[in-house]
């Protein structure tokens, strides 16, 4: 009696996934509908601004491979919000991670320059890893002591992060090669420590490293003893102490694996793309990542949808200034619009709806 009422497991599943697709498609039509109300107060077309975005972005080879090209960070980033949060961690910290796994990388790439590929890719991977982990092991000391609140501390590290960069990029590794000086940025990478790009597009091995990432982060939380201890702190810190699980490793664990996930965002931005490091480099990945946790509930499908569609978002700045006279920083106004739409909390009337029907 109770099964017919419950309904199969199957047909739970099956609705649980239809309401968070309803959620994302209810959020993003409510954004995208007051953007189009801002451009058309601006004197814009939002129709033919559209329509643009839909040809440039999934109507060629081009423009789709360049959506996977800012996916990669935007999935990295939000993976490093979304496996602290589960211990109900409020990782900010994301764009600051990725500055110094670039940083780092950036040291190994200038410094070790006579290394073969097949040696400097894993090596670049490693010092991305551990340049982000050791920054997020900073906030992650502090909160595992109890004396700074890692939200914090990983939100004003985000500021210290590209200064560090910067002093960098402006003085010791400043590129002195001809033409290129005029630049901050630091001297170009070996050949052999750039990542491999494929099919002829700048799709880059970013995007393997960022698929993995997902979906050890779906097992471990979802099928290990270490995610299920990871849940229950995360529901209940103090009974999860009175049963002998030692919150401050787990902390501390998880912020340095989460601060090293969007050090490989960094390491790969300028590893593959750029080929060198450069001030600024980054447009705020970590701050829409974080935004990207934020709307799925660190959901790994959820995380995975988002950043393919806000990568689009990002991916038609450059092409709304020039085809609509929309200005780039109009991509931040959507940004800021979809966040609030994720704040008005959409699931609530999308479960009402559903206790009534």
């Amino acid at each position: 009696m109770m099964r017919s009422s419950l309904g199969s497991p199957t047909r739970l599943l099956r609705k649980g996934w239809a309401m968070a697709g309803a959620r994302y498609a209810v959020i993003l039509i409510v954004a995208l509908g007051a953007y189009a109300l801002v451009l058309l107060i601006a004197g814009k077309d939002p129709i033919q601004a559209y329509a643009d975005t839909f040809s440039f972005t999934l109507g060629s080879r081009y423009g789709f491979s360049e959506v996977l090209v800012r996916m990669i960070p935007l999935l990295l980033t939000a993976i490093a919000v979304a496996l602290p949060s589960r211990l109900g961690l409020i990782n900010v910290g994301g764009e600051g991670q990725l500055y110094m796994g670039a940083w780092l990388a950036t040291w190994g790439a200038i410094t070790f320059t006579s290394l073969p590929q097949a040696a400097f890719i894993p090596l670049l991977i490693v010092l991305g890893f551990l340049g982000g982990g050791a920054w997020a092991s900073v906030a992650g000391f502090f909160r595992a002591r109890g004396l700074v609140n890692e939200t914090i501390t990983t939100l004003l590290m985000n500021y210290i992060a590209p200064l560090i960069v910067g002093f960098f990029v402006y003085g010791p590794w400043r590129s002195r090669e001809m033409g290129a000086s005029a630049f901050p940025q630091s001297a170009a990478f070996p050949s052999a420590a750039r990542l491999p790009q494929f099919l002829g597009t700048r799709v880059h091995l970013g995007l393997i490293l960022a698929l993995v990432a997902l979906v050890a982060f779906w097992f471990v939380l979802d099928r290990t003893k270490w995610g299920l201890k990871m849940k229950a702190i995360g529901g209940n810190p103090e009974a999860a102490r009175r049963l002998g699980i030692r919150l401050g490793v787990y902390i501390l664990v998880a912020m340095f694996v989460a601060g090293g996930i969007a050090g490989l965002a960094g390491m790969a931005e300028v590893a593959s793309l750029h080929g060198r490091l450069r001030a600024g480099f980054s447009p705020g990945y970590g701050f829409v990542g974080f935004l990207i946790s934020w709307m799925t509930g660190g959901s790994p499908v959820g995380i995975l949808i988002m950043s393919f569609v806000l990568a689009i978002v990002f991916s038609v700045g450059s092409l709304l200034q020039i085809t609509q006279g929309v200005p780039f920083a109009a991509i931040n106004v959507l940004m800021a619009i979809i966040l609030f739409v994720v704040l008005a909390r959409p699931r609530l009337a999308l479960s009402t709806f559903g206790r009534k029907s």
